[in-house]
């Protein structure tokens, strides 16, 4: 009798090793795509706290003066200029400013936007800019507004920003699903 010595080489076939490489693509798209979404989340994160902090020092300089920052002054021309601009009006690290009046006092540097833009991106759908007003409609300097954009356009506090001037009319730049916040205080508040 004869004996056959017949060994099977061991290894991968073409179709394993696709399927092996097809596999590994998905799950690093996957991976890709969280983290890209948890740096989105980090950002908004980072805007809703630094328009926080602007908020309390805009309301410690009105303790102070009696009266918020008056926006137009700033060398800023997006959306107009009677706004200040965290692009344009930026100088001594402070963009919400009246000429050389500023929250030096409240607040070491104006925080910018953690993707900023390289020019004012009016609306500020997706971030990169923060716009600050308080000029007139009958209280100039008596109320402000902020405006900024997120990058999630699901988040919930959407769904509670605006403001109203002193003569009522009620300023509100998004439209609870385009992540573009309105938020400051409203007269009298």
């Amino acid at each position: 009798m004869f004996e056959t010595n017949c060994k099977r080489k061991s290894g991968f076939t073409l179709i394993e090793l696709l399927v092996v490489i097809s596999i590994i693509g998905f799950l690093s798209t996957l991976a890709v795509v969280s983290l890209n979404d948890a740096r989105k989340k980090a950002r908004d994160s980072k805007r809703i706290a630094d328009i926080k902090q602007l908020q309390t020092a805009l309301d410690l300089y009105y303790d102070t003066n009696k009266s918020y920052i008056i926006s137009g002054s700033c060398d800023s021309t997006s959306p107009n200029s009677g706004w200040c601009n965290s692009i344009q009006s930026l100088s001594s690290d402070h963009w919400i400013r009246n000429g050389s009046t500023n929250l030096t006092l409240f607040l070491n540097k104006d925080p910018l936007d953690p993707k900023p833009a390289t020019s004012p991106n009016w609306a500020p759908s997706g971030g990169g800019t923060y716009f600050y007003y308080a000029n007139g409609y009958g209280g100039s300097g008596q109320w402000y507004m902020i405006v900024y954009g997120l990058e999630n356009t699901g988040n919930t506090i959407q769904q509670t920003d605006g403001v109203r001037a002193c003569d009522g009319t009620s300023f509100h730049y998004g439209n609870g699903l385009n992540g573009i916040m309105t938020v400051g205080r409203s007269c009298g508040q």
